[in-house]
């Protein structure tokens, strides 16, 4: 078994973390540090560390889905000491957040302890959609809109084909309410895409991934996912 997957199976991190862990120098097997990623384990035979200390697979896969508040880092722990999305969550296992949240964004994010659930749910390849309410400054143009659908070239890439709804317009404060759908997740993208388009975000708050919405769950508030929306994510990405 590929080591990334081992580690993904003890409920450490996605594969794709478990191979920075192993960049970073921090994963040991049978004491030795382990210099490359690709590297093969035998579960039950070979002895793996992190930070030094023993993992082994976890048992019950655990879901959870959390409206996460603004001023919480979606990361299992912080360099820094900030509140993270696991002082919110209610669990003996170790989850951790699938994808990550803005520090400065609200809203829908899932914990689980699952490597191959995280990990179908992260990568490209799937273009699982996430659905966003922003405020932002401004009302922008139907130019403006299309632009934005197209794609547009930011920090030397060009964003996929994405969505823009107007929902509402205050002129007092000139303020717009729109939604939006894209399913990349590079870093601060929505923000970077409505700046490029020049109508900064004033807020924002994840609504959807795929076919899982927030629904009414409370801010701050989490609950475990039923059997049937674990299901019909997984049906998403045809795994």
């Amino acid at each position: 078994m590929r080591l990334n997957k081992y580690i993904s199976l003890c409920g450490i991190a996605s594969r794709r973390k478990a191979d920075e862990l192993v960049l970073q120098g921090r994963v040991k097997i049978n004491g030795i540090k382990v210099e490359e990623v690709g590297v093969q384990v035998e579960p039950g035979i070979d002895t793996v560390e992190i930070d030094g200390n023993s993992i082994v697979p976890e048992g019950e896969k655990v879901y959870i889905m959390l409206n996460k508040p603004v001023g919480y880092v979606s990361t299992a722990k912080d360099q820094f000491g900030r509140k993270t999305v696991l002082d919110l969550v209610d669990t003996d296992k170790r989850v951790y957040p699938v994808g990550r949240l803005d520090y400065d964004t609200s809203g829908l994010i899932i914990l689980t302890n699952d490597g191959d659930f995280s990990y179908a749910m992260t990568h490209p390849k799937h273009e699982i959609k996430k659905v966003y309410i922003a405020k932002i400054k401004g009302k922008p143009s139907l130019a403006q809109i299309a632009l934005f659908e197209r794609g547009l070239n930011i920090e030397g890439y060009k964003t996929a084909p994405a969505r823009l709804e107007l929902l509402k317009y205050e002129p007092g404060p000139d303020e717009s309410v729109v939604r939006i759908t894209i399913h990349e997740g590079k870093n601060r993208q929505v923000r970077k895409m409505c700046d490029a388009i020049g109508h900064g975000v004033i807020s924002l708050t994840r609504v959807q991934i795929g076919p899982l919405k927030l629904g009414e769950l409370e801010k701050g508030k989490s609950r475990r996912l039923k059997a049937d929306e674990v299901k019909i994510l997984l049906e998403a990405v045809s795994i």
